[in-house]
């Protein structure tokens, strides 16, 4: 808890605190706190104030403060709130000349009323520092409104450094770049670091892709079209929500992969799914939105040849013939595709791969249909018409070579092998319901 605020008050100060902490509720959220077990107790129990997670420590009768003291000498202690009463007796708990003195020992900034507390809050939070690669071709608002309104909400509690991608540069290589000069860092310091991504999913995975295995959190803005990563991780996919999700704090651990040496955040497709995106051109995407999609698979399931596929997984090989392959790490519902099981799961350390080998049109729609009634349902479909598998690690060699897709992203590789990293991404994410 080396970043803890402690939160203390007399008695006759208690509403006070509260008030403070009901205004302060983004910006308290990611740091841990700790309160005398009276304190704790009317925190959790005050509607502006029960959703705070706060860490109960002894009674102030049984030396709450004096404990309080301990943990700020021992350095788990990033800044003191404590509400005095001016005119209580010396010694009366909380004991002011005992806090000011660890206080001033540890080098901890103590906070006795709301202006002050204020002020310490913003200058500790603004040791978070938050670096923002913000696409500005993402999506169909105002780049420079969506931009102002992000920094807006984000700043008061971070210390905000924004990179717009480039056309003329992969958001990956600026990302690592990036990363390779937070890792150069003294140690401790990329623990108050932050890589936030702001676009499409093609940004975000580029980024993802580069943040991962570095424990650098991630945090995600969607500005993009279908917004999978977020959708699948139930981040919120407009602005005010996606930023505030990354205030409170709370943070998921998923898995990420890799496609031969190629990073794989969401999922890949080799048939079906590559053909579909490649005819979801920009253009269309901007005018239809997500119907892009939907037209673009229309039109490739008329074109969609099978092919045969040799699929190896831990030393056994299978041949079977089909129109779609998808390996999928974390995909939502509506990536159809992916749903052989009903669910992609993000952090189980496996890869979930679902082969398609419908003989004609009409199978091939059943089989959309069903794989869409198995992610409502969320349980795994059972036609004979449909592999589902789960893997660490697949080679897949398909003849003729098909086209493949990464993340959106299209390129050539036959054959590819496909390796899952297990829990290599921290992203900020909400609490899942209980």
């Amino acid at each position: 808890m080396a970043h803890a605020l402690v939160l203390l008050a007399s008695a006759s100060r208690i509403e006070a605190l509260l008030d403070w902490l009901d205004r302060q509720t983004l910006a308290i959220a990611g740091f841990p706190l700790l309160a005398n077990a009276e304190l704790a107790a009317r925190l959790r129990s005050d509607p502006r104030t029960a959703q705070l997670p706060v860490v109960a420590l002894e009674a102030l009768a049984e030396g709450g403060d004096i404990q309080v003291a301990a943990r700020v000498l021992a350095g788990d202690v990033a800044l003191v709130v404590a509400f005095l009463d001016p005119q209580a007796p010396p010694g009366t708990p909380p004991d002011g000349q005992l806090l000011v003195r660890a206080c001033d020992l540890a080098a901890v900034p103590l906070a006795l009323n709301p202006a002050t507390a204020e002020l310490a809050l913003r200058g500790l939070s603004h040791g978070r520092s938050a670096y923002l690669l913000f696409n500005p071709v993402a999506g169909q608002g105002d780049p420079n409104a969506d931009l102002a309104m992000i920094r807006s909400i984000l700043e008061p509690q971070l210390l905000v450094t924004v990179l717009l991608t480039r056309p003329d540069a992969d958001p990956a290589d600026q990302c690592l770049e990036l990363v390779n000069l937070l890792k150069a860092r003294p140690a401790g310091e990329p623990g108050n670091v932050m890589i936030v991504a702001c676009g499409g999913d093609g940004t975000v995975s580029a980024v993802a892709g580069a943040v991962a295995g570095t424990g650098i959190p991630l945090g995600v803005i969607p500005r993009g079209t279908a917004n999978a990563f977020a959708a699948a991780l139930d981040i919120p996919t407009d602005l005010v929500g996606a930023c505030e999700t990354i205030l409170a704090g709370h943070t998921h651990v998923v898995d990420a992969a890799r496609c031969n040496d190629v990073p794989m955040t969401l999922l890949a497709g080799v048939g079906f799914e590559a053909g579909m995106v490649d005819r979801a051109t920009r253009e269309l995407k901007t005018m239809l939105g997500p119907l892009a999609y939907v037209l673009a698979g229309a039109q490739q399931l008329v074109a969609q040849q099978p092919f045969q596929a040799r699929v190896e997984i831990d030393g056994t090989v299978t041949e079977v013939q089909a129109a779609a392959i998808t390996v999928a790490n974390v995909a939502p519902a509506t990536s159809v595709l992916a749903q052989g099981f009903g669910r992609v799961i993000p952090d189980d350390g496996l890869l979930e791969i679902t082969i398609a080998s419908p003989t004609s049109r009409l199978q091939g729609l059943n089989a959309l249909a069903s794989l869409l009634t198995s992610a409502v349902v969320q349980s795994p479909t059972n036609r004979p018409d449909l592999l589902c598998l789960r893997a660490s690690r697949i080679t897949i060699t398909t003849d003729p070579p098909q086209r493949l897709v990464i993340d959106g992203e299209m390129l050539a590789a036959d054959p590819v092998t496909f390796t899952c990293l297990p829990g290599a991404l921290t992203v900020f994410a909400p609490l899942p319901p209980p």
